[in-house]
C-alpha cells in the first residue's frame, strides 16, 4: 500500500483536493473568491478551486509537520512584499482562510487540536491519515496506467 510520503506533493495535493470536493467535507465561503490570501499578494487567487487546493495542502502539511498552529502555517504560506523603491520584505499570509480551512477539516474529522504538552496545535487523526493514504494509492494506480 502506498503511503502519502512516497508520492510527490503536487500530484497528491491535486488528488486530495478532488476528493475533498467530492465528499463535501470542505465548503468554499462566499467571500473566498474576492479575498487576497495575504498582505504580500496584489490580487485574489485566479484558480476557481483554490480553496480545495489550500485545504489539501494544509492537510498534507499537518501530517508532515506534526502539531502545527495557525501562526506557523501563516509563515509557511507567506511571501515577499514588494514595496516600490524600498527593499522587499517578508509578510505572513492571511490567517482567516487558513483558520477557516482548519476548522472545516476539524469538523470533518481529519484533524484534531492537541493542547497538552510542549507543542500545541492541530495534528492529523487516523481518519485523516487513511484519507491521505487512499489518495496516495489512487495517484499511484493512475501513474501505472
Amino acid at each position: 500500500m502506498a503511503k502519502f510520503q512516497e508520492i510527490p506533493a503536487q500530484s497528491l495535493i491535486g488528488k486530495v483536493a478532488e476528493e475533498l470536493k467530492k465528499n463535501g467535507a470542505v465548503k468554499v465561503p462566499e467571500w473566498a473568491m474576492f479575498a487576497k490570501t495575504g498582505a504580500h499578494t496584489t490580487r485574489p487567487p485566479t484558480q476557481t478551486d483554490w480553496w480545495y487546493l489550500r485545504a489539501a495542502a494544509l492537510l498534507r502539511k499537518i501530517a508532515v509537520r506534526g502539531p502545527v498552529g495557525t501562526e506557523k502555517l501563516r509563515v509557511v504560506y507567506g511571501g515577499r512584499k514588494r514595496r516600490g523603491h524600498k527593499p522587499a520584505e517578508f509578510r505572513k499570509a492571511g490567517g482567516s482562510a487558513i483558520r477557516k480551512v482548519l476548522q472545516q477539516l476539524q469538523t470533518a474529522g481529519y484533524v484534531k487540536y492537541k493542547d497538552k504538552g510542549i507543542k500545541k496545535g492541530r495534528i492529523i487523526t487516523s481518519q485523516g491519515l487513511s484519507f491521505l493514504d487512499k489518495a496516495a494509492k489512487a495517484v499511484k494506480v493512475e501513474k501505472k496506467e
